[in-house]
Parts: C-alpha cells; sequence; structure tokens
C-alpha cells in the first residue's frame, strides 16, 4: 500500500514553488480563497499520482512551475464543468419543478448533482464532440446518423467518438491510464 505521506520530491516542489503558485493564482482567479483551495488541490492531485504511480519522478521535471500551473489549470477547468452540470441541473429542475406536484426533497436534489458530477468527471478528458456524441448517443438514445448530422461528422466517426468514450470510461472506472 502506498504511504499516505508525501515523498521528499514533492515536499521540495511544495516549499520551493508553492508561493508562487499561490500568487499566480490569486492573479488568475481574483479571489484569494479559490486561489488557496486550487493551490491546495493541485499538489494533492499530484501525491495521489505519485500514489497511483501515474507520476513517477517529480525530481527530474524540466519545468516545474509549468507542470504545476498545467495541472492547477486542469482543477479550474474541473470546478469551471462541475459548476456548469450544477447549473445546468438546477436550471432543469426549475423548469420541471412548476409541472410537478412534488417538489424533489433536498437530498434527492443533492444526489442527481451528485450523479451528473460524477457523469462530468467521468467524461472529463473527451473532446467536446466525443463527450457530445457519446451522450447523445448514450442518454437521448438519439440514431448515429442523426449525431453525425449534427456534429458535422461522419457516421463512422460518430461510432468512433462513441467507442473512444467507452474505451476512456472503462480506463477512468479502472484506474487506468485511458489510451489516445
Amino acid at each position: 500500500m502506498p504511504s499516505p505521506l508525501p515523498t521528499p520530491d514533492l515536499q521540495t516542489l511544495y516549499v520551493s514553488h508553492h508561493p508562487w503558485l499561490l500568487g499566480w493564482l490569486r492573479r488568475k482567479l481574483h479571489c484569494p480563497h479559490n486561489a488557496a483551495d486550487v493551490a491546495h488541490d493541485t499538489f494533492e492531485r499530484i501525491l495521489v499520482a505519485l500514489q497511483r504511480g501515474t507520476l513517477e519522478n517529480l525530481a527530474a521535471l524540466r519545468e516545474p512551475r509549468a507542470f504545476l500551473t498545467t495541472t492547477a489549470t486542469r482543477i479550474v477547468i474541473s470546478q469551471a464543468r462541475r459548476r456548469e452540470v450544477e447549473r445546468a441541473c438546477l436550471e432543469a429542475l426549475a423548469m420541471v419543478a412548476p409541472l410537478e406536484c412534488e417538489v424533489a426533497a433536498p437530498d434527492q436534489l443533492l444526489q442527481a448533482v451528485q450523479t451528473l458530477v460524477a457523469l462530468a468527471a467521468l467524461l472529463d478528458g473527451l473532446s467536446d464532440k466525443a463527450r457530445q456524441a457519446f451522450l447523445l448517443y448514450r442518454l437521448e438514445e438519439m440514431p448515429q446518423a442523426d449525431i453525425a448530422a449534427l456534429l458535422g461528422v461522419s457516421v463512422s466517426r460518430v461510432k468512433q467518438y462513441v467507442a473512444q468514450a467507452m474505451v476512456h470510461c472503462y480506463a477512468v472506472q479502472h484506474g487506468m491510464a485511458a489510451a489516445r
């Protein structure tokens, strides 16, 4: 079982670059609290990657600040996607609620949002078209020819997108690096 403690390389990276990363995030996000959260999440993500073995040698990084900004940017993008999913869920619920006699309980709303966020995280890393094709095919049960017309691609490309998404989801669920 991997050690829950940071490696000496991670400690060095943190001590050497955390203040810089925090300042960079404050300038980019215009919110010191959000910047602190993202900086923390950046180093936590690196620690998890080290523990899983998907990241091996921090000491060999030639550009540690570029590595940190890339990791932090990915976290910011994931957060933005999560907020977008939550907003879309709340908008959909607002449209449905007047039609329903019974309003969903807060725990049901929370579960629905958590499910949508988990789905968004599962599909994170796919191109927009691959994600759209997969969701339209699997959730909307739209025919592949209609998806192809909507996305402006061939039917065979839609099949590739759906297959790519399925492989990606399997890899994410089983903790494997998705084949690109």
